[in-house]
């Protein structure tokens, strides 16, 4: 019996849940759990110091190191100032094709995940079979870095975690890290008419701005010789610059949102140790000789590792059996698959649809591919059974 009809009745109920990254996933969450705790499952919920949030780790099967980890994120990006021909979150069909908020990235896996847990529950499995759902991966995955610390205190050893990002059902062994960063800059404001008895902020944060873009050059000249990546350097982008108040008004307040994604040890740290020299050096005594209380903070949003390329690697021998790859991927964006990779599991990125369609309007993800998953996670359960 196919399970494609299921997956879609909760596909369309994940997508009733607006979990935009700034709001609660609770609602979602509490869902989820309680249709995992009917079938039987172990359920633990891992609130976050707000209280409005929480990631779910359920295990089916017994109580014994070893066994899969399926892994998705519950956030969404905003759909705001989106021009969508449909209710992002309202599931909505047209022809072999869903379209809503998340149904590619990654509500989709989550759901395929959820309608196997029916016949996981009712499978003689040998070795577990463990759910992982956490809040907050678009804004630097910051659900599954304390949820990897929640596991490694209960010392779980799951041995092999597939991450269900979409990529058309390839398999990815690889991809670069993530490290996102908000730099404050607090200066002195003032008459527009008398420059120099200000601490222009918007200025000094153009100029943190350039000094980044010349450290994105050289990184350039860092790409390893054969890296696999698209780019093969570390990139570097900015992402937001705001600042000021009126076209008359020196401003004092400007901020700076950025990010690199480093392809090798020891880029970041140039980066970040190149443009905390020039803070400290040149644009924070500049700033001060006008107005010693001037200052410019850094806030680190998130440093997520990315998944390195393993020869021995457990999770894509798997993968790649089941699903009849004869070849794997690395790609540019990054995911929660390396803090798994950390705590010493095999770990592949391999999920229903496309990520060309992820963050845009009118987002889908096609039947066919939710099918092709299924008859994925349906081999991981005869796997866990043999």
């Amino acid at each position: 019996m196919s399970l494609v009809p299921e997956t879609e009745a909760i596909l369309s109920d994940l997508i009733s849940f607006p979990t935009v990254s700034s709001d609660s996933n609770f609602d979602m969450m509490a869902w989820m759990a309680n249709r995992m705790e009917s079938l039987g499952a172990k359920v633990e919920l891992f609130h976050d110091e707000t209280g409005t949030k929480a990631n779910m780790f359920a295990t089916i099967g017994p109580d014994v190191p070893g066994g899969v980890v399926l892994s998705g994120h519950s956030d969404v990006v905003p759909v705001t100032d989106q021009d969508w021909t449909t209710d992002p979150f309202e599931l909505v069909e047209k022809g072999e094709l869903l379209y809503g908020r998340g149904t590619c990235d990654m509500k989709g896996f989550i759901a395929a995940a959820l309608a196997m847990a029916d016949p996981l529950s009712q499978t003689p499995l040998k070795r577990p079979v463990h759910l992982c759902f956490t809040h907050d991966e678009e804004v630097g995955c910051l659900g599954a870095q304390s949820l990897v610390q929640e596991l490694k205190a209960r010392d779980y050893r799951p041995r092999i975690a597939i991450v269900g990002e979409p990529t058309l059902m390839h398999i990815v062994e690889g991809h670069k890290g993530c490290c996102e960063y908000t730099a404050r800059f607090h200066g002195l404001e003032g008459h527009g008419s008398a420059p120099d008895r200000g601490v222009n902020a918007v200025v000094y944060a153009v100029r943190y701005v350039s000094r980044l873009l010349e450290l994105s050059e050289a990184l350039k000249v860092r790409a390893p010789r054969q890296s696999r990546f698209d780019p093969p350097w570390t990139s570097l982008n900015i992402g937001r610059l705001a600042g000021g108040v009126a076209h008359n008004v020196i401003p004092g307040k400007a901020e700076v949102d950025w990010e690199m994604r480093p392809v090798q040890p020891g880029d970041a740290e140039f980066v970040k140790e190149a443009i905390s020299h020039y803070v400290e050096n040149e644009l924070l005594p500049a700033m001060r000789a006008v107005s010693p209380q001037a200052d410019i903070t850094t806030e680190v949003i998130g440093e997520v590792v990315g998944l390195e390329p393993m020869e021995d690697n457990a999770a894509r021998d798997l993968v790649a059996q089941l699903t009849g790859a004869n070849s794997c991927e690395v790609v540019p964006f990054g995911t929660e698959a390396g803090l798994f990779q950390e705590m010493g599991m095999s770990v592949v990125v391999c999920g229903p649809g496309s990520i060309t369609q992820a963050h845009k309007p009118d987002e889908y993800i096609a039947r066919e591919q939710l099918g092709q998953c299924l008859d994925m996670l349906s081999g991981v359960a005869r796997s866990l059974a043999a």
